[in-house]
């Protein structure tokens, strides 16, 4: 048996979409017939994987490593502490980030964010995840509606690099900064601030332990480099042409796009399903 390891935005859909092409979902009930178990893993939070679980998952690694399930078992739940969310909301804000903020089924987003993404030059498909959620109104509500629930993560983005040394100055030591890889001819840096007590990989190795399944017998398929810590750790790692330079010189195995039915190919490369 092998448990295999998805990312959802740039792997399983197209950036922003709840929608896997017919092959990607070809290749995964027919891996789950053989015996494999299938798990997303991905930074949204669980309200905006949802969606994807009619697919049948047998489990997730949802909010960057922060929340775990087996099934419908949660095993690891490392919300962030509220002093934590505070500070960092505040000095991002005052250097001019703009931010997301994710509990476990809402999102909460800046009221002017959605001008910034209009005019952010260039993109990966984190940044095309947000710009398709907020011009479908994927459940991301105003700030002002925020009441303070337990959250996981914070999405960051701002136009120049430096507008986030004084939040790394002060967060650095227990939190990561996962800036995605930039656009040659973009303008803006976006990523996630996520904190160093879980990431993907750890997801992953929780989800190994509580099956009794080695490591080595672990896969994982990304795109983006806050799929890095995943990439590093499972047994056999996968990047999508679509995906990251950086992470594609790390990775294992790289297949075809999203749109290209790569996910089928990496499957099928990987004898997961038969051909």
């Amino acid at each position: 048996m092998k448990l295999i390891f998805l990312d959802i935005d740039g792997t399983l859909v197209t950036a922003g979409s709840n929608v896997p092409p017919e092959s990607a979902l070809k290749a995964i009930k027919e891996a789950q017939a053989l015996g494999h178990k299938v798990f997303l893993c991905t930074g949204r939070n669980y309200g905006m994987l949802s969606p994807l679980l009619k697919y049948g998952f047998d489990g997730m690694v949802a909010a960057g490593g922060g929340y775990v399930m087996v099934g419908d078992e949660v095993i690891y739940d490392c919300p962030m502490p509220d002093e934590d969310r505070d500070k960092a909301l505040e000095v991002l804000h005052r250097n001019g980030v703009f931010c997301t903020i994710e509990a476990k089924d809402n999102t909460y987003g800046d009221a002017n964010l959605g001008e910034f993404l209009k005019n952010a030059e260039g993109g990966n498909s984190e940044i095309e995840r947000w710009r398709k959620a907020l011009s479908e109104s994927l459940n991301i509500r105003p700030m002002n509606e925020y009441a303070g629930e337990p959250i996981y993560k914070i999405v960051i983005m701002c136009q120049k690099a430096e507008q986030l040394d004084e939040a790394r100055s002060l967060l650095e030591k227990d939190y990561e900064f996962m800036i995605q890889e930039v656009s040659e001819h973009g303008n803006v840096q976006n990523g996630d601030l996520v904190n160093r007590r879980f990431d993907k990989g750890r997801g992953i190795i929780r989800i190994a332990e509580k099956l009794h399944v080695d490591i080595s017998d672990t896969i994982g398929f990304g795109d983006s480099m806050n799929d890095l810590q995943m990439i590093e750790t499972v047994g056999t790692s996968v990047c999508m042409a679509n995906g990251a330079k950086a992470l594609q010189k790390i990775s294992d195995l790289v297949v075809p796009s999203v749109e290209e039915d790569g996910l089928y190919e990496g499957f099928r490369k990987l004898k997961l399903i038969n051909e």
